[in-house]
């Protein structure tokens, strides 16, 4: 399997982590606040007291799992990006990979939370709820809570896809589109609105980039050392 083919499938991979997280952000945590500003620490503690495995399922899926076939997709459209200039293309290496950085950290801050939580819990259940909303935000300072890292890869990815002619148009608009709802995370009053989007965006861009990859004859390996004048 060619390095473009396991980035399509990396590509569908990540849409999928954030389908799975959006069902149960919507359903199962939606009560707790989790995706808000107003998330109900208490209530958490609680929840992980009576089902301490659900949130580390739930963060594995949308951060570390996520990370790897992010590193992978990274990695395959680093060789895409080189039809724009090896500088843009270098860029959007190096952004790639802090973004995954970010998130399988973000993964890890978010288990370890967790599981002071729990251990905590059984003797003093007010710290427990402090340590968690201490970690839980450190955790949405590493890409939780805020989506430029992401927001700015995508943006770069998809501007060398434009300029090298290395994606097609519709992963192109999708991830221009997406990346803009991911620069506008850093606006208190509508963080949550643009998370939202950035969310949705990403996973409509993810797929379109997938597919490309897997199935589109303009997607198989450009010569190396192509560039464009």
């Amino acid at each position: 399997m060619t390095l473009q083919k396991t980035g399509g499938f990396a590509a569908l991979i990540c849409a999928a982590t954030y389908l799975f997280g959006f069902a149960f952000l919507v359903t199962t945590l939606a009560p707790l606040g989790f995706g808000t500003s107003n998330i109900d620490g208490p209530a958490v503690v609680a929840f992980i007291q009576g089902q301490p495995g659900f949130l580390i399922l739930w963060n594995t899926v949308i951060y570390i799992i996520n990370a790897i076939a992010l590193a992978l997709l990274v990695t395959a459209l680093h060789g895409r990006s080189k039809s724009a200039g090896p500088d843009l293309a270098m860029l959007t290496l190096v952004l790639g990979i802090i973004w995954a950085t970010l998130v399988i950290g973000a993964g890890m801050i978010g288990n370890v939370a967790v599981e002071r939580a729990a251990q905590l819990a059984q003797t003093d259940f007010t710290q427990a709820v402090q340590v968690w909303l201490t970690l839980h935000a450190v955790e949405l300072g590493l890409g939780g809570g805020n989506e430029i890292a992401g927001g700015v890869w995508i943006g770069c990815v998809s501007l060398a896809g434009l300029l090298g002619r290395g994606l097609g148009r519709i992963a192109v608009g999708l991830g221009l589109l997406t990346a803009v709802g991911g620069l506008l995370t850093l606006i208190p009053a509508i963080g949550d609105v643009a998370g939202a989007v950035f969310g949705l965006g990403a996973i409509a861009w993810f797929i379109a980039v997938g597919c490309f990859l897997l199935f589109s004859r303009s997607a198989t390996p450009l010569p190396q050392g192509r560039q464009v004048a």
